[in-house]
């Protein structure tokens, strides 16, 4: 099973590849797009796709707005108190859905509907039903489509978890990322430990078939310690999936981050033992170590996914029912159509005068090549199936290839005869090991750098 517990990292290897992970305050690497791919040619993507009406939809949908900011956010997001502002945007947003749903039918099943943000759960009850109803009027959305929403736990309640629930969403994710209060206190969001779990278990009486919780480490003043006690009560309620990220200071995103102490920040090998602490304490507690940074039940899904090495991965997440195509709808919000990697406008402004000059609002975009394609495969091998397959990596990726085999002698990869399998060891340095197949890489992350936040 996959929940087998990792190698034991020593402090001289972890010190060694510390410095191979996220840095802080270094600028955020942009995705290699293009300002030249807008909206005629996205235009006529989506109108080629709609001569294959067999092919199947998943949806992303951003809602960019928050109450406040919470200080290591690194998405490009709008507060606001204004109700009227929000109901504009999804004026705005039905006039996207209507223009995409037009050029590719409404007749293809939708396997996967996601809503982020943001914080999609800001909007009233009013404006998550128009939301629903908007998305079932312009695609086809089935009763077995995996619905999920991400959600602040502090403002949510009762009633809005029974409407989320009757509108259809079974998975919903809620954004712990610490519950030491002098932590919270140092990223600007408090949320007590006492709330979480009333939250949970409303979630979990009312009938989410999968609840989970977002965690970061890196944050300032977390020590093992610290994050232990997190973890062990996020443990005691035994969601379904976690996933621990990590925290990365970058004042170019925005004037929020000077407020994090640089001064406070753990430094780069205690950093990599928080996350080593996180792996170990989850796979001894009934869950799998999924991907680069989720745990779930071994019971669940993905994990089982993970084990049949049938997992693919998105910018929505993990799946074990991937899509042909990904549209992204909404301000700011990635998607992939026919292998080309689009992006809209993330200034609602712009992406609203797109829309008032009825243009598809995108801002750049990227056409994979056959190079591409092959690259984006070979990390999603490593990604999901721990593996590279020598086929993959023949012809274009032998350079890559062959410093990725290097990698062997300090036990973070084993030649096996059809490829490369990363060790237990090096599943701790899989993100800095993807990146001798950087490629686009960049813009499978797109999700966390520009649309991440509970």
């Amino acid at each position: 099973m996959s929940s087998a517990v990792p190698a034991d990292i020593s402090p001289a290897l972890l010190e060694r590849f510390a410095t191979l992970g996220p840095h802080y305050d270094r600028p955020i690497p942009t995705p290699m797009w293009t300002d030249n791919y807008g909206s005629d040619d996205y235009d006529a993507t989506l109108q080629a796709l709609a001569k294959r009406p067999d092919e199947t939809l998943s949806l992303y949908v951003r809602i960019p707005f928050c109450a406040g900011r919470c200080l290591y956010c690194a998405c490009n997001t709008t507060i606001t108190h204004d109700s009227r502002r929000i109901d504009h945007y999804l004026d705005l947003l039905d006039q996207e859905m209507a223009m995409v749903a037009v050029r590719v039918g409404n007749t293809r099943d939708v396997l996967q509907l996601h809503l982020a943000g943001g914080t999609p759960n800001y909007l009233n009850d009013a404006q998550l039903t128009r939301l629903t109803e908007m998305t079932e009027r312009h695609f086809r959305i089935l009763p077995d489509t995996d619905q999920s929403i991400e959600c602040d736990p502090r403002r949510t309640s009762a009633g809005q978890l029974e409407l989320l629930y009757a509108l259809g969403f079974r998975r919903i994710s809620f954004g712990v990322q610490d519950l030491d209060p002098e932590v919270q206190r140092a990223i600007g969001r408090v949320q007590s430990p006492e709330l979480i779990r009333d939250v949970y278990w409303l979630a979990r009486e009312i009938g989410f078939e999968s609840i989970g919780f977002d965690l970061i480490y890196g944050l300032p003043l977390q020590t093992i310690e610290t994050f232990a006690q997190t973890i062990d009560r996020v443990l005691e309620l035994a969601p379904d999936r976690v996933a621990c990220f990590g925290y990365s200071r970058n004042t170019s995103i925005g004037s929020h981050h000077h407020a994090i102490d640089l001064h406070q920040l753990p430094s780069d090998s205690a950093r990599q033992e928080l996350f080593h602490h996180a792996v170990h304490t989850f796979t001894r507690s009934g869950y799998s170590w999924i991907g680069l940074d989720t745990f779930a039940l071994d019971t669940d899904e993905l994990a089982l996914a993970q084990d049949e090495k049938r997992l693919h991965r998105n910018c929505i997440g993990y799946t074990a029912t991937p899509s042909s195509h990904l549209l992204g709808l909404g301000s700011g919000a990635v998607g992939e159509v026919d292998g080309n990697c689009v992006q809209n406008d993330s200034a609602i402004g712009t992406w609203e005068a797109r829309l008032a000059r009825g243009q598809l609002p995108v801002a750049r975009g990227h056409r994979l090549s056959a190079n591409d394609r092959r690259r984006r495969d070979a990390i999603a091998h490593m990604i999901c199936n721990l593996e590279l397959p020598a086929e993959i990596a023949s012809g274009c990726l032998d350079e890559e290839f062959a410093r990725l085999a290097n990698y062997a002698a300090d036990g973070l990869v084993t030649p096996v005869q059809d490829g490369l399998q990363i060790t237990p060891a090096g599943r701790y340095f899989l993100r800095s090991l993807c990146t001798e197949h950087d490629g686009y890489f960049k813009w499978d992350r797109a999700r966390w750098h520009f649309s991440r936040t509970n």
